[in-house]
């Protein structure tokens, strides 16, 4: 038993109502722990101060691993001290090894509930609505008053790019942490960017769709319908439109049609699209 209200320790016999059902209500931080282990002793204090100054933002729960052998065969346990992170019924982050306070902070902060959250969820209603400017003045003090929060960074940049500043919206996302910048929505997003930095006006889209159907090995019309295609999400007919063009004129544009597949697999990463498309390019340069 514990004094604080936000530490427990956990059997096989609490294990799901405590940790699975209490992360739908607030996340569940879970201590894999034992006596005989030095590191754990360390780490174990500053868990539950942690807990103590979040006031309920989150629940620490200890597993003994000694005592609990059931519960961290369960979940694989080969080195203690291992922390996992609960959240809504299911496992999704976790780290190993006594880390500095700064860097426990660092870990919660990523995955709690901030009150600058609101003003996010706010933003971005705003520019489901077609408020874009609105949404960046909600955004601007929220990213002064709370740094930290990332998903203030996503949304401003979300916005910029919008408004075609793309400047800014790279700046915005040049300010988030090395593992957010290789995040598959901030590699969409910087595929989009580019793509619409690039792609023709859309009222120039019908002439060049012409002059294609007029000549199918007309260089130019085939690389800007192609981003064309790309920025309306026809992905497909831009992969067929750029693999025609590498096929008939390789040279066009210092190889734009080879740069123009390496940017868009980029930004599709597992995209099974990406996959078949990157064969057919080998097979082209092959």
């Amino acid at each position: 038993m514990h004094d604080s209200p936000y530490i427990f320790d956990i059997t096989t016999e609490n294990f799901e109502q405590i940790v699975i059902n209490g992360s739908h209500q607030v996340p569940v931080l879970v201590d894999f722990w034992a006596t005989w282990c030095q590191p754990c002793q360390i780490l174990m204090p500053t868990l539950a101060q942690l807990a103590n100054e979040y006031g309920g933002k989150f629940i620490l729960a200890k597993v003994n691993t000694e005592e609990q052998q059931a519960v961290a065969a369960e979940f694989g346990i080969r080195s203690i001290p291992t922390v996992k992170l609960f959240k809504g019924g299911a496992e999704i982050d976790e780290f190993a090894g006594a880390l500095p306070e700064s860097e426990i902070r660092a870990f919660l902060d990523k995955h709690l509930p901030r009150e600058s959250d609101n003003v996010v969820l706010a933003a971005e209603q705003m520019m489901e609505a077609g408020d874009i400017e609105g949404a960046l003045e909600l955004l601007g003090p929220a990213q002064a008053a709370d740094p930290g929060n990332t998903r203030i960074l996503r949304a401003m940049a979300q916005a910029h790019a919008t408004l075609g500043n793309y400047d800014a919206a790279n700046f915005a996302l040049d300010a988030l942490p090395p593992e957010e910048q290789a995040s598959p929505e901030v590699g969409i997003l910087r595929g989009q960017m580019y793509f619409a930095d690039l792609a023709p006006k859309a009222e120039e889209v019908p002439a060049l769709q012409e002059r294609l159907a007029q000549n199918d090995n007309d260089s130019e019309a085939l690389y800007k319908v192609a981003l064309a295609a790309i920025l309306a999400q026809d992905l497909e007919a831009g992969i067929d439109l750029l693999l025609k063009l590498m096929a008939t004129d390789r040279s066009y544009g210092d190889d734009a049609a080879r740069l123009a597949l390496l940017k868009l697999f980029d930004m599709l990463g597992e995209n099974p699209l990406a996959a078949q498309a990157r064969r057919r390019m080998f097979n082209l340069l092959h």
